[in-house]
């Protein structure tokens, strides 16, 4: 480790003296980004992940210097790649500084990657706000590229944080039209991308579970009447879709819900977790539903 690290300082003193130095302009900063770019490899060897990452940074500004944008916006995402492994917040920065480069040659398609990136960041950090700006960013970008297929992937995951906002602004607050703020939102993409996914071979067999989302976000609003006319919306959406177990999910806890009976509603859920394992983001909207569908049936029992 300690080999790697003193060549590392020996390139990054070479470099630095590089850039001291006279030269010719353009070919100034190559040399340095060059010695830069042997100092960061050998950094990263040592696993100094910190040097490593202010390296690159640093080779960046050499290609900005050289009006190189490409090779600075590859140098910014090397230098993320480096931060990741200590500093997420700084890793996400890096990488935004990558995206306006790339946005600004055109290289759409990388700028929506990173961007993806970026906000995979900040939902891992818990920072869901930020994810969701920088997640929405990306399937723009992908699907101005006709990339649709990569565009709903991010929108589900979008509609699914929107979700996941809803549930902690429960915890936080007990302001019923801020709780209600959000599920239309996670509703609203979720039935876009079945309108989209509906007429292409390959996305519209995903169609029904994209449905069921919605369906679920509906549940969560806890109005039994809207969940009805939901399920009446999918049908258009989607005609085979009253014959799936998905529709027959939601419908039945439509019902217990207008009946106020937890107990059927448990059993749905049941029932369709047996045949179809559910994924955690559904249990959990699913057992906030259930624990409101239960509040209002203590509430109820207290009047009697």
């Amino acid at each position: 480790m300690g080999d790697h690290e003193a060549r590392g300082d020996d390139f990054e003193k070479k470099a630095e003296k590089k850039l001291s130095g006279w030269g010719l302009f353009g070919s100034k900063y190559e040399d340095a980004a060059d010695l830069f770019d042997k100092a960061a490899n050998s950094f990263k060897l040592a696993k100094n992940w910190s040097r490593a990452a202010s390296v690159y940074i640093k080779i960046a500004n050499c290609h900005l210097k050289g009006d190189s944008k490409h090779e600075a916006a590859s140098a910014y995402v090397e230098a993320a790649n480096c931060y990741k492994k200590f500093s997420p917040q700084e890793a996400a920065q890096t990488l935004n500084q990558a995206v306006n480069l790339f946005l600004e040659i055109g290289r759409l398609n990388m700028a929506a990657r990173y961007s993806k990136d970026i906000g995979e960041i900040y939902q891992q950090e818990q920072d869901l706000e930020k994810a969701t700006d920088y997640l929405e960013r990306a399937a723009d970008l992908f699907d101005s590229e006709g990339q649709s297929s990569q565009s709903n992937t991010i929108k589900q995951k979008v509609a699914e944080i929107a979700a996941q906002l809803e549930q902690l602004a429960f915890l936080c607050t007990s302001n019923m039209f801020y709780l209600c703020s959000r599920y239309p939102k996670a509703t609203e993409i979720f039935e876009a991308i079945a309108r989209q996914s509906i007429n292409n071979n390959l996305l519209k067999y995903g169609v029904r579970g994209i449905l069921l989302n919605a369906g679920i976000c509906q549940l969560c609003r806890g109005d039994p009447v809207a969940i009805t006319n939901s399920l009446e919306r999918y049908q258009e959406i989607d005609p085979t879709f009253s014959g799936t177990r998905e529709y027959k999910l939601l419908a039945d806890l439509a019902a217990s819900m207008d009946e106020g009976d937890v107990a059927k509603f448990t059993d749905a859920i049941k029932e369709f977790d047996s045949m179809t394992r559910l994924d955690p983001w559904k249990t959990t909207l699913l057992l906030r539903a259930k624990n409101e569908l239960k509040k209002k049936e203590d509430d109820e029992d207290d009047l009697t």
